[in-house]
């Protein structure tokens, strides 16, 4: 599933500007009531669907954190999760809650929400025929992508940091940066785990075809995460990704969320960025992309024209 948006500066696939053309709800902060109970039973089956499919995917490719959260949250294949039963478990174990919005909102709103541990969910579903192309994140992408690591301490607080960060961000005139940092970690992350790589990012695991390609397809680069190269690094929001940056492990994320970026704004300031198939000398490489995606892409694309 690509989730394509049109995003503020690159921002993340939650905010941006076509928030602006949404109908703005009554309340300030754009949330909404879930409204389960109006779910259909065709809304309630392209759920099972897209659950039932992700979850043979994922052992063995996404990280234990991700599995072991999915488990202890009241979400399965039989229905729309109730954003109040999930709210029960989250607050217990992290102190997050879910709240329920029509689509996109803006950025400050959507930082805003992060930092008080509220994370902004749509309260829709794709239709059965957008199972692997959806223009918005809707409640699968938010509810089944990010809530389980929401489940984690460490993922817990690094959104947390990364919503007061966004505050701070717009301020400075920054957005385009940090948001780079929240697409190759939260939404395309990986990690390395005692049998190789794997995923914890919510755009790669609600995606049936990232999942697979993330980790297996010879195409993109597999990187290691390093901070001023990530802000610096522009990526794709209408296809795969070309490049995957990789954490050694969730306690990487508080160490980020501890730092102070304004000096590393600076540092970027002015700096050209990289393109995202980019391979530096100074990368260390797990693995070097093929591009035969791409070519193929390319090749298709040439055709048809």
């Amino acid at each position: 599933m690509q989730i394509a948006t049109q995003p503020f500066s690159q921002a993340p696939a939650k905010h941006g500007v076509a928030a602006d053309a949404a109908p703005r709800p009554a309340n300030p902060d754009w949330t909404v009531e879930q409204g389960w109970e109006h779910y259909s039973a065709a809304d309630h089956a392209t759920w099972k669907t897209l659950f039932e499919r992700q979850t043979r995917l994922l052992p063995g490719r996404a990280c234990d954190a991700f599995l072991q959260g999915l488990r202890d949250l009241p979400i399965d294949a039989h229905q729309i999760p109730d954003f109040r039963r999930v709210n029960t478990a989250l607050l217990r174990r992290t102190g997050w809650q879910l709240v329920a919005v029509p689509g996109l909102v803006p950025d400050a709103v959507f930082f805003g929400h992060l930092a008080e541990r509220r994370f902004p969910a749509g309260n829709f579903i794709r239709s059965a025929g957008q199972l692997d192309y959806l223009e918005e994140p809707d409640v699968f992408h938010d509810v089944f992508g990010h809530v389980p690591m929401l489940m984690n301490p460490a993922m817990a607080n690094f959104i947390q940091a990364y919503g007061q960060g966004g505050l701070r961000a717009q301020q400075l005139g920054q957005l385009a940066q940090l948001a780079r940092v929240y697409w190759y970690t939260v939404e395309f992350g990986l990690l390395q785990q005692g049998h190789g790589l794997r995923i914890y990012g919510a755009g790669i695991v609600s995606s049936f075809s990232e999942t697979r390609y993330a980790l297996d397809d010879a195409s993109p680069n597999r990187l290691r995460f390093c901070l001023e190269r990530v802000m610096r690094t522009r990526y794709r929001i209408d296809d795969l990704q070309e490049t995957y940056f990789v954490i050694h492990d969730l306690d990487e994320l508080l160490a980020l969320a501890q730092t102070d970026f304004a000096p590393l704004y600076a540092r970027v300031a002015g700096q050209p960025d990289y393109q995202p198939s980019d391979v530096l000398p100074t990368d260390t490489v797990f693995h070097r992309g093929t591009r035969a995606y791409q070519a193929a892409r390319a090749a298709s694309t040439t055709r048809a024209g």
